[in-house]
């Protein structure tokens, strides 16, 4: 059962019209016809002020007795894309700090002074440039998975 349709049942259960189930609401007769034909949907102080008027629980109006409706795949949705998009964030930070530390590597060795001792040792950071090329890899391997990731999604949400 479509949201629309579960707000037809309760007006009509409790024998009321749009404008006076408007009037209870205090929201306007347009805005349960918008309802009604799922044009629209009420916000979330309005989905409980609902659920007590009518003594339902907040699962029966928004689920309405099926599985999935609009708006519980509006509700399902956002969670998703708010994960997502912390994701995104962590990802891309990630991958930033790991190539500026590959180039901070990079500049360490650039700038470091290698020498011989009187034990004939050479004093040097080559170990840098491998640390450095694993950095700057790494980093751009995460931002460019992150970014394939997010216009695969885009391309589907389009789609389909």
């Amino acid at each position: 059962m479509e949201f629309g349709d579960k707000i037809k049942d309760i007006r009509s259960q409790h024998h009321l019209t749009q404008e006076q189930f408007a009037a209870t609401l205090n929201v306007t007769r347009q805005a349960v016809s918008n309802w009604e034909n799922n044009r629209n949907l009420p916000d979330l102080e309005l989905l409980i002020l609902m659920a007590r008027l009518f003594h339902l629980s907040l699962d029966e109006l928004i689920l309405g007795g099926t599985p999935m409706n609009d708006l519980t795949e509006k509700l399902i949705n956002d969670g998703k894309e708010t994960r997502r998009a912390k994701f995104n964030l962590f990802s891309t930070i990630l991958g930033t700090f790991l190539l500026l530390f590959g180039f901070f590597c990079f500049f360490i060795k650039a700038n470091s002074v290698e020498y011989i001792d009187a034990a004939g040792i050479l004093h040097e950071n080559f170990y840098l440039l491998p640390l450095g090329f694993l950095f700057v890899f790494s980093g751009f391997l995460i931002i460019l998975t992150t970014g394939v990731i997010s216009l695969r999604r885009l391309r589907k949400q389009k789609h389909g």
